[in-house]
C-alpha cells in the first residue's frame, strides 16, 4: 500500500513570469494550465488563502495577468510516513457467485468497502484479501493497491451488491463495462416526501462542496472538475411522509443519488450528510416527532440499498443477471410507515 502523506515536510515556492506574449488571462486558468495534475477547483482556493500571489500581491482568481507580472506559486511538500499492508482477515463474505473471473458480493451496511484513513481493518478488502490471496487480485490503473479487485464501490452505510474483478483481464474489461455505462445498476432508497413528478430524471453536474470538501453539492453552472450525472427514478411507493424509490444511474459519481436527492427537496432518510437525519416532511406535533426517531433508530444510516447488476461476463460473453432483497432495517422503518399513514389512505379512499 502506498504510503500517505500525512505531515508538511517543508514549502516549495514556484515562480512563474508571465511570458512577453502572453494574452489576458485569468490567474486560475493560468496556474491550473501549468500544474495540470492539480484542480481548478485546488488552484481557486490556494488563491483565496493567499497561497498564490501576483506581484507579491493577494489577489482575486479572476485576476487578469499582463506580461512581465510575476506570479509565485507555495506548494506544501509532504514527508511520507508508512502505512500498514493490507491485512487479510476471516470476515465473512456473502458472496452470491463466484467463478475463476470474478465475484458477485453483497455488502452489509456498515461494512467499509476499502482500507483508508481510520478504516485500516475490518474493511471488505480485508476480507477479500483473505478470502483470495492478495497478491492474486487486480488493481484499477491509477489507483492503489488498497482498492484490489474494485471496479466500482458503495458507501459505507449503503448496503447490496458489489462485483469485484479476480484478474486483470476481468478488471480492464469490467472497466470498460462501467465507461461505456453497459453495466445495469439499479438501487432502492427511502426518501422524504413524494416526489412531484413521481418518476422523472436528475441532470445535474455535481462538485465537491467548497464549504466542506467532504461533501458534494450540485453546480448549476458547472466549471472544470464538476462533473456531469444523471439519475432516473420512479417511486414506487408514495407514504405522504416519505416514499420507496427506484434508481437507475446513467452515470456513477460519489454520492450522486444522495446528492440529487437532497437538491430536489427529498434527501434520503437519515441520510446524516445530506441532510436526512432530520425531520423533512410532517407536522411538529410531539407524537409525530417520536415515531419518526424510532424509525431513525430502526436504520440508523441513509435508507439506501444497491439492490440489482447486470454485466456481461468478461470470458464467456453471458449476460448475469443479480438481485437482492432490501435489508431488515429498510424493510422495517417502511412497515412502519405504512402502518402510521394507514388511517389516511383509509380516509382518501373514501372521500
Amino acid at each position: 500500500m502506498p504510503s500517505s502523506k500525512n505531515s508538511i515536510d517543508h514549502i516549495e515556492t514556484v515562480r512563474i513570469l508571465v511570458d512577453a506574449g502572453q494574452q489576458p488571462v485569468r490567474l486560475d486558468k493560468f496556474v491550473t494550465d501549468k500544474l495540470p495534475k492539480v484542480s481548478r477547483n485546488r488552484v481557486q482556493n490556494d488563491i483565496k488563502n493567499g497561497r498564490i500571489r501576483v506581484d507579491g500581491l493577494s489577489v482575486k482568481a479572476n485576476h487578469k495577468l499582463t506580461p512581465g507580472q510575476l506570479v509565485t506559486i507555495d506548494i506544501p511538500r509532504y514527508r511520507p510516513e508508512e502505512e500498514p499492508t493490507v491485512i487479510p482477515q476471516e470476515i465473512p463474505l456473502d458472496i452470491r457467485y463466484e467463478d475463476d473471473d470474478v465475484m458477485v458480493i453483497y455488502k452489509p451496511p456498515g461494512m467499509v468497502v476499502h482500507p483508508a484513513v481510520g478504516h485500516h481493518d475490518g474493511t471488505l478488502v480485508n476480507a477479500l484479501s483473505f478470502h483470495l490471496k492478495q497478491d492474486d487480485l487486480p488493481v484499477l490503473p491509477g489507483n492503489d493497491d488498497s482498492r484490489v479487485g474494485l471496479v466500482h464501490r458503495i458507501d459505507k452505510d449503503t448496503s447490496g451488491l458489489l462485483i469485484i474483478a479476480k484478474t486483470e483481464d476481468a478488471m480492464t474489461h469490467l472497466a470498460r463495462q462501467f465507461y461505456e455505462h453497459t453495466i445495469e445498476r439499479t438501487y432502492q432508497a427511502i426518501c422524504w416526501g413524494e416526489p412531484d413528478p413521481p418518476n422523472g430524471t436528475i441532470d445535474a453536474h455535481l462538485g465537491r462542496d467548497p464549504k466542506n470538501r467532504q461533501n458534494y453539492r450540485v453546480f448549476e453552472e458547472p466549471e472544470d472538475g464538476h462533473k456531469h450525472a444523471v439519475t432516473h427514478y420512479t417511486t414506487l411507493e408514495g407514504l405522504y411522509y416519505v416514499s420507496l424509490i427506484e434508481l437507475k444511474l446513467e452515470t456513477g459519481r460519489t454520492h450522486q443519488i444522495r446528492v440529487h436527492f437532497r437538491y430536489i427537496g427529498h434527501p434520503l432518510f437519515n441520510d446524516a450528510r445530506y441532510g436526512g437525519n432530520r425531520i423533512v416532511k410532517g407536522t411538529i406535533y410531539s407524537k409525530y416527532r417520536i415515531f419518526a426517531e424510532r424509525c431513525f433508530e430502526i436504520c440508523p444510516r441513509q435508507a439506501l440499498h444497491a439492490k440489482s447488476l447486470a454485466f456481461t461476463h468478461p470470458t464467456t460473453g453471458e449476460r448475469l443477471s443479480f438481485d437482492s432483497d432490501l435489508p431488515d432495517d429498510m424493510r422495517e422503518v417502511l412497515e412502519k410507515w405504512r402502518n402510521y399513514v394507514s388511517p389516511r389512505r383509509q380516509n382518501d379512499q373514501l372521500e
